[in-house]
């Protein structure tokens, strides 16, 4: 099977409207032989030297074998689970390739201490735990790391042996972990995190796990030649000007799986499309929808639905949508050049991401003064609310001040539910994505935080500033200390929301934070106030 991709509408004359500038560029080709040059003069520095992802199938081959003994090492001392510590492009690419292939990977991408204490508490004498990080300074990795080698010592296990380290090579993380005596696997320092699915980063801990390497890399290898032609028919090229060729843009992009075998793409493309675009005021923000959720039968003219389906060859799109076939490696592909294509479109350099960092330091503060916690503007039940002045003054109900917030959405503008909570564990909370969208008739997006913070929370800070945020929180009866750190995990993804908040509204942009006191009361009472609007 190869990748396809259709369009119809106003998709297909936005890629037209670029395509045979593409083609004569040889933007395809060029890409292909990592020129720096093709997003203006501001970007070669950072552009030149993250293109390495362009031939990631075949330079990665040679970490397969490696992986595999390593994986048959571990078989053969009863280790048979696998967890990832990793955040954006390092966690979410294993994810759907494991899922996908129907393979069991824990993956642990939060500070959210129940979550955390589950995962430490599953079965440490039959678990390996990969750690991933390009520098290793990523504060949610450590502080996992050092909660897993607490856990290993505990339990008598040497962590040398159980935890498996990938970075880039001379990370302060490869240094440290190379003089502890860790196996560590050195990943390809020129491909950044949410490019590196066929690097090391997702190679290592998919293959551990037990995905077959060789395949998948054989996948995505025979779309290589397509993929770097510079023809009008490149599916990479056709999608990418169809997704950011509108005039004016379609900001933001409805990603709807149709019914394919791949499982959980839309967490991935995600943050690949908003960390890379979303900056400079502009950008395209993708929406994971289902196939029924509300936004695809409202009118949103700012809105292109791409359907990934089983076959776009057969069912071609239809109105203004886009339709995308293919196995899962060859999409990852696909798309990587893509928004690569969507990035000089819309004039912006896809491989820098200037306001990520922004949130970081907002928590690290707080956390290095622990200030204390914010009074709440009243409690309603079982939630405590709190918010912007504007937002929650005067207001002494759940349902007024969700009111208040959605009044607050400009007319392009977008609604961000952030969930500072244990997304293994509170499956109901997705349902407020939908409820809100049918009240907003707008795109609305859900994040679990703080991974989020690593895909959208780009775009949230350096793309257009048109959003509304509802932070939902819990207060949470246990907690999980980090070894040799002054903060435990409560605090810190406590921190982390309130960074990010306060860096939203320093932004201009109104924020809402909804604190579960008990957590499925909160629940039951969030969605019976949505329902009411």
């Amino acid at each position: 099977m190869v990748i396809k991709v259709s369009t119809s509408g106003a998709a297909t004359e936005a890629a037209r409207r670029h395509l045979d500038q593409l083609v004569a560029d040889r933007f395809a080709s060029r890409l292909f032989a990592e020129d720096g040059t093709m997003w203006g003069e501001a970007a070669v520095e950072e552009s030149s030297k993250r293109l390495g992802w362009t031939k990631a199938p075949e330079v990665s081959a040679p970490l397969v074998p490696e992986i595999v003994a390593l994986r048959e090492k571990l078989n053969a001392a009863g280790v048979d689970r696998i967890v990832l510590c990793g955040m954006g492009g390092s966690s979410l690419a294993p994810e759907v390739m494991t899922r996908t292939a129907g393979i069991a990977l824990d993956v642990l991408d939060s500070t959210h201490p129940e979550q955390v204490a589950e995962a430490l508490s599953e079965g440490i004498e039959r678990t390996a735990v990969v750690v991933s990080s390009k520098s290793g300074s990523t504060v949610e990795t450590d502080s996992q790391r050092r909660a897993f080698a607490a856990a290993f010592e505990a339990a008598g296990i040497d962590p040398r042996e159980r935890i498996i380290i990938v970075t880039d090579p001379g990370s302060p993380l490869d240094q440290a972990a190379r003089e502890a005596g860790n196996q560590v696997f050195n990943a390809d320092p020129t491909v950044g995190g949410r490019f590196s699915a066929l690097t090391a980063f997702g190679l290592v801990p998919a293959g551990l796990a037990g995905l077959d390497l060789d395949e998948f890399l054989a996948e995505a290898a025979s779309v290589t030649d397509e993929l770097s032609a510079d023809s009008p028919q490149n599916p990479g090229l056709v999608l990418g000007a169809a997704i950011a060729g509108g005039e004016p843009i379609k900001t933001y992009l409805g990603v709807v799986d149709q019914g394919t075998d791949i499982v959980g793409f839309g967490d991935w493309a995600e943050q690949l499309i908003a960390e890379s675009t979303g900056k400079e005021g502009k950008g395209l923000l993708p929406v994971v929808l289902g196939a029924d959720a509300p936004e695809i039968g409202l009118p949103i003219p700012d809105l292109q639905i791409v359907r990934l389906v089983a076959d776009a060859a057969e069912d071609a799109a239809l109105g203004d949508e886009i339709n995308v076939s293919g196995p899962l490696a060859e999409q990852m592909l696909l798309w990587e050049v893509a928004v690569s294509v969507a990035g000089q479109i819309v004039g912006i350099n896809p491989f820098d991401q200037p306001d990520v960092e922004s949130a970081k330091i907002a928590a690290r503060a707080m956390l290095d003064a622990t200030p204390e916690p914010t009074p709440p503007a009243f409690v309603d039940g079982a939630i405590a609310v709190r918010g912007t002045e504007s937002i929650v003054a005067g207001r002494n109900s759940v349902k007024d001040v969700v009111e208040s917030l959605l009044a607050a959405l400009p007319d392009h503008g977008y609604v961000a539910v952030q969930a500072y909570a244990n997304r293994l564990g509170l499956d109901e909370l997705v349902k407020s994505r939908d409820l809100i969208a049918h009240r907003a008739r707008r795109p609305v997006t859900f994040g679990w935080g703080p991974r989020f913070l690593h895909s959208t929370g780009q775009f949230h800070k350096g793309g257009p500033r048109v959003g509304v945020f509802l932070q939902i929180t819990t207060n949470d009866d246990s907690d999980v200390v980090i070894p040799e750190r002054p903060f435990t995990f409560g605090e810190l993804i406590r921190a982390q929301a309130a960074g990010d908040g306060s860096v939203l509204e320093g932004n201009g942009m109104p924020v809402l934070q909804l604190e579960l006191q008990d957590v499925d009361a909160g629940v039951e009472q969030l969605l019976e106030a949505l329902r009411s609007i």
